[in-house]
């Protein structure tokens, strides 16, 4: 690889970094503080689509589904987590995420560059079952991560905004079943901590901080 190559894929790497420190937006709005960032919640979407059953979703591309988890929202170490609270339509803001992938992909460079963009491009999209299936994680980490955080508070149905705009909103029969399970947890273990998970009370300050 040629050093100017070199150094555009390193700096495509330190852009991408940035997403450790790029914070989800929903969880600010409703005041919490040191949440987690985007890349947190990328990689677990990318753990919880090596669960995804292949013999349920005929003709999905697990594979795919991994990479396309690890990519959809890394646009956002350049425009941000833009949400539909921030007084930007969907058309400005897809235009913004964008133009953010050209940069990006440009950096990235070659075969690797490009399937980068077509991810993203087919996430964006919502046509094939690999998209639909990836956006069904995307919510449903979304809505784990709202359990999570009523557990740590030991603050019941706080976030019951998030599960009441996602109701009835998934394609995948595998991730239903997930959601299920999710509620009933959080029906009878609304913040108990009863299973182990809950951390020291000074974690729990910072979200409050």
């Amino acid at each position: 690889m040629a050093a100017s190559n070199t150094s555009k894929v390193i700096e495509f790497m330190m852009f991408v970094g940035k997403l450790k420190q790029v914070q989800r937006t929903g969880w600010v709005l409703r005041g919490l503080k040191n949440v987690e960032s985007v890349a947190d919640h990328m990689y677990r979407m990318g753990i919880m689509a090596l669960f995804l059953d292949q013999s349920k979703t005929a003709g999905i591309n697990k594979d795919k589904c991994i990479k396309m988890a690890l990519v959809h929202d890394m646009a956002e170490c350049i425009v941000g987590d833009i949400t539909p609270w921030c007084g930007i339509s969907k058309e400005e803001k897809h235009q913004q995420e964008r133009d953010a992938m050209d940069k990006l992909c440009k950096l990235a460079g070659g075969q690797t560059g490009q399937e980068i963009l077509e991810l993203w491009e087919e996430y964006s999209q919502q046509i094939t079952a690999e998209s639909k299936a990836v956006k069904d994680l995307d919510k449903f980490d979304m809505l784990l991560q709202a359990f999570e955080y009523e557990k740590l508070l030991q603050s019941p149905k706080k976030l019951q905004t998030f599960f009441d705009n996602n109701k009835g909103s998934f394609n995948s029969a595998e991730v239903n079943n997930w959601m299920e399970e999710l509620q009933n947890l959080r029906t009878l273990h609304p913040h108990d901590g009863s299973d182990g998970s809950l951390p020291n009370n000074g974690y729990v300050k910072k979200l409050q901080e």
